[in-house]
C-alpha cells in the first residue's frame, strides 16, 4: 500500500469531503487539506507544497476543476502530486480534457468507495494513467 503524507481535496460539497476522508483513512495517517473550489486550491498550492495526491471535482463555483488545471499550467504550478478527477461529468470530452491537462485518473460519481481506493492505490503507486473501469467512460 502506497504511503500518503498529504492530500488536497478540491470539491464544493462538505459531504463529499467526508466521504473521501473515509476512503483516505485506509492509507494511514495522511494529512488532508480541504478546498471548496479551484481558486482556493490554487491559493493553497501557492503556499503549501509536497502534496502526494489531489482529488479534484469538475463542477464547482468560482473556479471549476478544468479551469484549476489550466491555471496551474499557465502559472507554471506543475504539481508533482498526481491528480484524480472525480466528477458527475462523465462525458468523453471532459475525460479527455482532464487527462490532457495532467489528470492521472478519472472516476465518475456516484462511485463505490472500493473503486476510489483502488484507483488511488494505482495512481499513487506509480501505475498511470489509471481509471476505475466500471465508473469511467471509455475514451478509446
Amino acid at each position: 500500500m502506497p504511503a500518503l503524507g498529504k492530500v488536497l481535496i478540491v470539491d464544493d460539497s462538505k459531504l463529499i469531503h467526508q466521504m473521501y476522508r473515509l476512503v483516505l483513512m485506509r492509507f494511514g495517517g495522511c494529512r488532508i487539506v480541504d478546498a471548496m473550489n479551484g481558486l482556493e486550491a490554487l491559493e493553497i498550492l501557492a503556499r503549501e507544497k509536497d502534496f502526494d495526491l489531489i482529488l479534484l471535482d469538475i463542477n464547482m463555483p468560482i473556479m471549476n476543476g478544468i479551469q484549476f488545471m489550466e491555471k496551474m499550467r499557465e502559472n507554471g504550478m506543475r504539481s508533482h502530486a498526481p491528480i484524480i478527477v472525480i466528477s458527475t461529468e462523465g462525458g468523453e470530452e471532459d475525460t479527455v480534457r482532464a487527462m490532457r491537462l495532467g489528470a492521472r485518473g478519472y472516476i465518475v460519481k456516484p462511485f463505490k468507495s472500493e473503486s476510489l481506493y483502488d484507483l488511488i492505490e494505482k495512481v499513487v503507486g506509480g501505475k498511470s494513467p489509471a481509471a476505475a473501469p466500471e465508473e469511467m467512460h471509455n475514451i478509446s
